[in-house]
């Protein structure tokens, strides 16, 4: 098998049948590792670009058989009747997975070929063809894997098969400019508009980000502008501004997508070992975006919808 860094990338799901991530039906690929680290992120098992375990601790029936696999020792069953995990001792070999019946336990993450990936797709190739769908990368971030994502990319539209990549835009400008040929449609997220924010509650600014916005305008790619709208964090009328700021400035911009902010990270976190910087258990409210998207709509020429209406 080939392991070069342009036929081999992370992976941590292959998904069918997707209707939010592009138009038509898509099988979205999610590559692992993230540049950045948004708190409220719903896909925490993206932000590492290693294998990682998960343990879901309310499906464990404290059976110990993956304590008797592990080899590091990494897996105990307290007195208390309590399954814990050692971290530093797990090497995310699978074993315990493999032996563990109730799926309390999963190793989020593996190496996968172009060729493997185009397997999957093209299985999918008849429902693009009846639905004007096709390929989207995910993430975590595609393009922290440059190389594969353009190799994989290439290999999409070798097919004629509609590709679309999701990203934060955090990235080299040859990174973006590599992926404009190959990209049918740039799904780009705009998290936070005001910059000391945006470091705060991500990790980096959003300079660069604007800076590869300006590049993707410059080269008339097709982008709709995504916006997660998380409460206490970015539900301010500058945010709202900054969003209608950025599509008259930017006409590479055709739509505006709504992405009221929900809890699934915050199980996932916690079942990877981590506590989620973002508490919140409570999903957002459909009149809350709705609102905001009738601030936003009579400050620009683009529709605005909001996800998963």
């Amino acid at each position: 098998m080939n392991t070069n860094k342009t036929n081999t990338g992370k992976i941590f799901n292959v998904q069918h049948f997707c209707v939010d991530d592009g138009p038509g039906i898509r099988t979205t690929v999610f590559f692992k590792g993230c540049p950045l680290r948004c708190v409220w992120c719903h896909n925490p098992e993206s932000h590492e670009a290693k294998n990682e375990v998960m343990l879901r601790t309310e499906r464990c029936v404290l059976c110990g058989r993956c304590a008797l696999l592990c080899e590091n020792g990494a897996h105990t069953i307290s007195e208390n009747g309590e399954h814990l995990l050692d971290r530093s001792l797990c090497v995310s070999c699978g074993s315990c997975v493999k032996g563990c019946n109730v799926g309390a336990l999963e190793t989020v993450g593996k190496s996968m070929t172009v060729e493997e990936i185009m397997a999957e797709i093209m299985s999918d190739r008849v429902f693009y063809q009846t639905s004007k769908g096709g390929v989207t990368v995910s993430g975590g971030e595609p393009t922290a894997q440059p190389e594969f994502v353009l190799s994989l990319l290439t290999a999409c539209k070798n097919e004629g098969i509609n590709t679309c990549i999701e990203t934060c835009g955090w990235c080299d400008e040859k990174v973006i400019l590599s992926l404009i040929p190959v990209t049918d449609l740039f799904l780009f997220d705009w998290k936070l508009t005001n910059d000391e924010l945006h470091k705060k509650y991500t990790g980096v600014s959003n300079k660069r980000i604007i800076e590869n916005l300006a590049l993707l305008n410059e080269n008339d790619a097709k982008v709709i502008l995504r916006c997660p709208i998380i409460p206490m964090i970015n539900m301010d009328k500058e945010h709202y501004d900054g969003i209608a700021s950025l599509v008259k400035c930017f006409k590479c911009i055709q739509r505006v997508d709504l992405e009221p902010y929900h809890p699934m990270g915050v199980g996932k976190s916690s079942a990877l070992g981590k506590n989620a910087e973002y508490q919140n258990n409570a999903f957002l409210g459909t009149n809350e975006v709705e609102a905001i998207r009738h601030y936003i709509v009579p400050n620009v020429s683009v529709p605005v919808t909001v996800s998963g209406k």
